[in-house]
């Protein structure tokens, strides 16, 4: 849109993405020369002379400085045209598939997704004409017969998915899914663009929940689309005005700081969820362990192709649901909450947790997987946890 908000341009030419994520969309204070850009907290802005505005700003909805500058920092780390920041991650949803589609268009949905992204299109959006159907995104075969028998207007999967850590052949898919005229939407949440970059891979929109890795600390609710399509776009850009899901300037500021040590959280979340994976692998109470760094791991090579490392979740299955339920009462370092992402590891029971909303739908949990979020605590520590809860099943 040609009246977007602006910001000057850095004199800082980055192209690692480490250094995209520290200066992307970050100008040092005019004024003061301060280097960490002020938090723009104004409402409304002092226009010179009626429709005068200064670099386009006019009202904290449609743009504000701080917002703008994680926009700006989003779209560089993603790899994207346009980037847009709402007020959480099922906003930034809304916002999307209201522009998307139309009354009488279907979603295909992975079958392995957040609840609440189902219950968003099945429940709120269902009622006005949209229909989902869900099935087994992560074989590519399964989808060409489902686009064949029947196109979609999107396609949309998460991966690694949540959370059983399916993973999906972005390339593919976004070649599948282009072929039947779908856009193809990847929800990176699990990922971050710190190890993945859907864009990149061919696809048309990338969702996050910034709740989780990009915030990363567990103070901060907001959600983020990237898109490369200027109509889409657009049509996101006037929803994101018109019906005002926006973050907060606070908000944006949390995670713009966020970002800023994306990479090196990532690769710690990374590094300690491998030998989470590893150790509960081996123990004779685990049933099954999901982790796309296993090299048993049915989707593992498709991951080690797409993805930098292997994220810092990790699933797994106990005999039963009361087996389930009793470990997660009875970590310690592993807090019982839901979320992910942040810097503390968190353990979540998604059959009563996450995924209620879906108990019952193709997207169930089974009672008996436990969630972990692995965090950056000292690794043997989180073991010496897990290790004690299991020895009291």
């Amino acid at each position: 849109m040609s009246d977007e908000p602006t910001l000057p341009t850095s004199r800082v030419r980055a192209r690692g993405f480490e250094s995209l994520a520290v200066h992307s969309g970050q100008i040092a204070d005019p004024t003061t020369g301060a280097v960490i850009p002020p938090v723009h907290f104004s409402t409304t802005y002092v226009q010179d002379g009626i429709g005068g505005l200064r670099h386009g700003f006019e009202y904290g909805r449609s743009g504000n400085p701080t917002r703008t500058a994680l926009e700006r920092q989003l779209a560089a780390i993603e790899g994207g045209t346009h980037a847009y920041s709402f007020a959480s991650g099922l906003a930034a949803e809304d916002a999307l598939l209201r522009a998307a589609l139309e009354p009488g268009d279907e979603v295909l949905l992975g079958n392995d997704v957040y609840g609440g992204t189902y219950r968003l299109i099945s429940r709120v959006l269902g009622p006005w004409g949209v229909k989902v159907r869900v099935i087994d995104m992560h074989d590519l075969d399964v989808v060409k017969a489902s686009l064949d028998e029947r196109p979609a207007k999107i396609v949309w999967v998460e991966t690694p998915s949540n959370p059983l850590l399916k993973i999906t052949d972005i390339a593919g898919l976004a070649r599948l899914g282009h072929e039947a005229g779908s856009i193809v939407v990847v929800d990176n949440t699990f990922a971050s663009p710190a190890l993945q970059q859907p864009i990149g891979l061919g696809a048309d929109v990338v969702v996050h929940s910034a709740t989780k890795y990009l915030g990363g600390h567990s103070d901060v609710v907001g959600g983020a689309l990237v898109i490369e399509d200027d109509e889409l776009a657009d049509k996101v850009k006037f929803l994101q005005f018109a019906v005002g899901g926006v973050s907060g300037p606070l908000d944006a500021w949390l995670t713009t700081r966020g970002i800023k040590t994306l990479a090196l959280r990532m690769q710690r979340h990374s590094e300690n969820a491998s030998a989470v994976a590893s150790f509960l692998s081996g123990h004779e109470r685990v049933a099954k362990v999901y982790y796309p760094g296993l090299t048993d791991h049915p989707g593992h090579d498709v991951a080690a192709r797409q993805m930098s490392a292997f994220g810092g979740i990790v699933s797994l299955a106990l005999a039963d649901g009361q087996t389930a339920r009793r470990f997660v009462e009875s970590t310690r370092m592993f807090q019982l909450a839901e979320s992910l992402g942040g810097v503390e590891s968190l353990v979540n029971y998604p059959d009563e947790m996450t995924h209620k909303s879906v108990r019952g739908t193709e997207l169930a949990v089974p009672e008996e997987v436990v969630r972990l979020s692995v965090g950056i605590e000292s690794v043997d520590d989180l073991v010496a946890d897990l290790d004690q809860a299991l020895a009291i099943l």
